[in-house]
């Protein structure tokens, strides 16, 4: 996905850095990061308490083969309904937003 495209997924968030990073992108807000580009997908930070939502709407968590068992990382896909809907995306890039700020 190119940076455009990212940047217009986050403009209801406002101003975003795009970072290359592990063969993919990092997208943050203000020096938080809070969501990943890996393959040409963009994956929204997630945590205890927003997971549930993004799980409830039809997203699926990244998961990567680590070195002995499966890694599940916090971050999810966007809902489809929201790919096509900036309103029902902004929403979902708050939440990313949310976990962005309750990481550590």
């Amino acid at each position: 996905m190119d940076n455009d495209a990212i940047h217009d997924m986050f403009d209801g968030l406002g101003p975003v850095t795009i970072k290359r990073m592990f063969g993919g992108k990092g997208i943050y807000h203000q020096g938080r990061i809070l969501a990943l580009e890996v393959d040409g997908e963009i994956l929204l930070k997630a945590d205890a308490q927003s997971a549930e939502a993004f799980k409830a709407a039809g997203s699926s968590q990244w998961v990567y083969q680590g070195k002995n068992k499966p890694a599940k990382m916090p971050y999810w896909s966007i809902p489809d309904e929201a790919l096509d809907d900036p309103d029902e995306m902004k929403v979902w890039v708050l939440l990313a937003w949310e976990a962005a700020l309750r990481a550590k």
